[in-house]
């Protein structure tokens, strides 16, 4: 009892409590008799000596008019009244005080006591035995009644704390903001438990505790904040929390040690109780509660407190779940993002295109990958320099330009990729030696990081990316930009290999162009020539036999015929190896003969008046032969449409067939061998031969070679 006595002061007694509420007013306005706190022992002497006086005073008086009358009753009132307000010792006093006046004026005016009378005896006794029973009755109503209104108030208790409670726990459930559980959690626990200082505390991993909500008065809060960090130093009620993971109280911080202990103190706290928030297994903060006041805290502060802590520890936990889902959600999206961009630029390798488009795509998808403003291809030099292929910048932001070469001297990314062959990063130019440092530095950059591009083993340069922000890149950049840099890698090493295959397929048709000449040259001066002077020889040996000789003489002409016509061959073949009027006359002439040679008609468009390279015209000549050839042998066409057309970079050659279409070039040959002349030059060669719909060969050559 002496405990919920307590507890009923401290929650509306106390120095450091709250203004009373309407029901803490109604209830101090009760009869004495039902209050929990019975008034001072001297007030009840003295009440019940008074109540003793007026008793005898009424009794004797009452006597006056009816000396039969049981009057002595009325002493039964004050008994009763001291019994229910006072208790029953008290009571059992005045009894026997009563009983003894009873005894003097019951003969009333005779003012004696004869206590040997037995009927007096009688009555005495039979007064203290109502008396006491009285009390008895008395007490236990009393009792009855407290335990009734102790109910009361603990009903009115739990209810207040689960609406508080279903309050926080609604906050919760809406995934509001731990901040703003925090001020709502200390408004709750102030209003509850009626306390006069609350607050969160949550502690650091630098052995620290930082005030992150907190319910007071305005001075107090002024002299210690939220967001004040104080270190968990010596004997009080956080390094107990702390060490223990247990709720702890601290009835008295007279001799408790550390900072906090001495800023507790000058808040006029005296007594605390501290209960752990727990997430994740760990001790994450406390929720603490002080008072100023004299009374003691009640026994259960610690469990009514916890029921806040959880709540708190929940809100933290489901804040965290949140930014783990919104994180996991970011990365799920930039991987999307990066995965798209990765197709892209891996398409761009798979067809082929030029190692400079490819670069300035790479650089253009990392900056808009990470959402950074700068992005860069640099290529390294064998004269220990690097040199930028490639750029990618924002509006307004500065950046390398493509073509400009730096020295990989000092502190740089480019000298920590090529010194270590990893990717590497630079947080802060601020303090990094070095001309490319520096000029860093002038464009306004704080941080990059570099990833390696190495092919055939060797690196041959590196993808970049830079932010002028204060705060250094993430850190998983070197993961991200690194998978561009591998496409890079795979775009310079095809493109490697294409140039060696292009100078492989141009060496090849130089040789085969050679070989032509050589084989045309020795038919001409060599089979040729002989052939033409055997005929000559015949010629005179048969206009030197006699007329009688005739048939002598009719065969050296029929063999001086086999020779000229031998003769002729030798010249059709030369020319098919290599056409004579191609390298006199040039490209239109020379297709005017094969089309005029064809045995299908041809619509001939030629465009070109001046001459072109050697192997830009031999080229074409032969793409021209060959459909036409393809044309009569395969296509069954009535007609064949070639036009050729040059512009200031290429020539620009169609050939159309009317045949029957379905012409393959990986089963033929000669398509092969055309498509490695024009590509060995740079050039690309589409042929489109739908079935029934007759063929298309469509040339690009490049007037220079690249």
């Amino acid at each position: 009892m002496a405990q919920k006595r307590t507890w009923l002061s401290w929650r509306r007694g106390g120095a450091d409590a709250p203004p009373a509420t309407e029901h803490d007013a109604a209830t101090t306005v009760l009869p004495a008799f039902l209050l929990r706190r019975r008034p001072p022992l001297l007030i009840g002497v003295v009440v019940a000596a008074l109540a003793v006086a007026v008793e005898t005073v009424l009794v004797v008086l009452l006597k006056q008019f009816d000396r039969n009358e049981a009057f002595e009753t009325l002493y039964l009132l004050g008994i009763l009244v001291i019994s229910m307000t006072w208790g029953v010792g008290l009571a059992v006093i005045m009894s026997v005080v009563s009983a003894v006046a009873l005894a003097y004026i019951r003969d009333w005016p005779t003012m004696h006591l004869a206590p040997f009378k037995l009927d007096d005896v009688v009555f005495l006794g039979v007064f203290l035995v109502v008396a006491l029973m009285t009390n008895l009755l008395t007490g236990w109503a009393r009792a009855r009644t407290v335990e009734t209104e102790s109910s009361r108030d603990k009903l009115a208790t739990l209810a207040e704390d689960q609406a508080a409670l279903r309050r926080v726990a609604t906050l919760v459930a809406r995934g509001a903001a731990p901040s703003e559980v925090f001020g709502a959690v200390i408004d709750e626990i102030r209003r509850c438990v009626h306390a006069g200082q609350v607050g969160l505390w949550r502690f650091e991993g630098i052995g620290a505790i930082t005030l992150v909500a907190a319910a007071t008065e305005p001075a107090l809060l002024a002299k210690w904040p939220v967001g004040t960090r104080t270190p968990v130093d010596g004997d009080n009620l956080a390094s107990v929390v702390l060490r223990t993971g247990r709720p702890a109280r601290m009835n008295s911080y007279d001799d408790a040690a550390g900072p906090i202990a001495a800023r507790v103190r000058e808040q006029g706290v005296r007594e605390a109780v501290g209960v752990p928030i727990i997430v994740g297994g760990r001790v994450w903060g406390m929720a603490a509660v002080g008072s100023a006041g004299p009374d003691v805290m009640p026994a259960d502060a610690e469990a009514r407190i916890g029921d806040f802590a959880e709540l708190v520890a929940t809100a933290i936990a489901s804040a965290a779940t949140r930014e783990e889902l919104q994180a996991s959600r970011d990365s799920l999206g930039v991987l999307v993002t990066q995965q798209s961009a990765l197709r892209r630029v891996a398409t761009l390798v798979a067809r082929g295109v030029a190692p400079e488009q490819v670069f300035s795509a790479v650089a253009e998808e990392m900056a808009r990958c990470l959402n950074l403003n700068n992005a860069e291809i640099v290529h390294y030099d064998h004269d220990g320099a690097a040199v930028v292929v490639a750029s990618y910048a924002e509006p307004k932001e500065s950046v390398f330009p493509v073509g400009e070469r730096f020295t990989i001297e000092g502190d740089n990314v480019a000298s920590r990729v090529l010194q270590t062959g990893r990717a590497a990063r630079i947080d802060d130019y601020t303090n990094a030696i070095g001309s490319t440092a520096m000029r860093v530095r002038q464009l306004g950059i704080r941080s990059a990081v570099g990833a390696p591009i190495v092919v055939d083993e060797r690196p041959w340069g590196m993808a970049l990316v830079r932010s002028s922000g204060p705060e250094p890149l993430p850190a998983d950049t070197e993961t991200h930009i690194a998978e561009f840099a591998d496409l890079i890698a795979t775009a310079v090493a095809a493109a490697i290999t294409r140039a060696e295959l292009i100078k492989s397929r141009g060496r090849i048709v130089a040789a085969t162009d050679e070989t032509r000449r050589r084989l045309e040259r020795n038919l001409h001066d060599g089979a040729q020539q002989r052939a033409v002077s055997l005929a000559l020889h015949l010629r005179l040996a048969a206009d030197a036999v006699p007329p009688e000789l005739r048939e002598l003489k009719d065969q050296l002409s029929r063999i001086q015929s086999g020779l000229i016509g031998l003769t002729e061959e030798l010249r059709e073949i030369s020319h098919g190896i290599h056409p004579a009027i191609l390298s006199r006359g040039g490209l239109r002439p020379a297709l005017k003969t094969l089309a005029r040679r064809s045995m299908i008609p041809v619509t001939l468009d030629v465009g070109v008046q001046q001459r072109l390279p050697e192997s830009v015209e031999v080229a074409t000549y032969y793409v021209v032969a060959e459909a036409f050839t393809n044309a009569a042998k395969h296509a069954q066409a009535a007609e064949v449409t070639v036009s050729v057309n040059v512009d200031t970079e290429n020539l620009h050659l169609l050939v159309r067939d009317d045949g029957v279409g379905g012409a393959d070039s990986v089963k033929g040959t000669g398509l092969i061998g055309l498509k490695d002349r024009v590509e060995s030059l740079g050039g690309q060669l589409e042929i489109s031969s739908p079935a029934g719909s007759g063929t298309t060969l469509h040339a690009t050559i490049p007037l220079h070679r690249p």
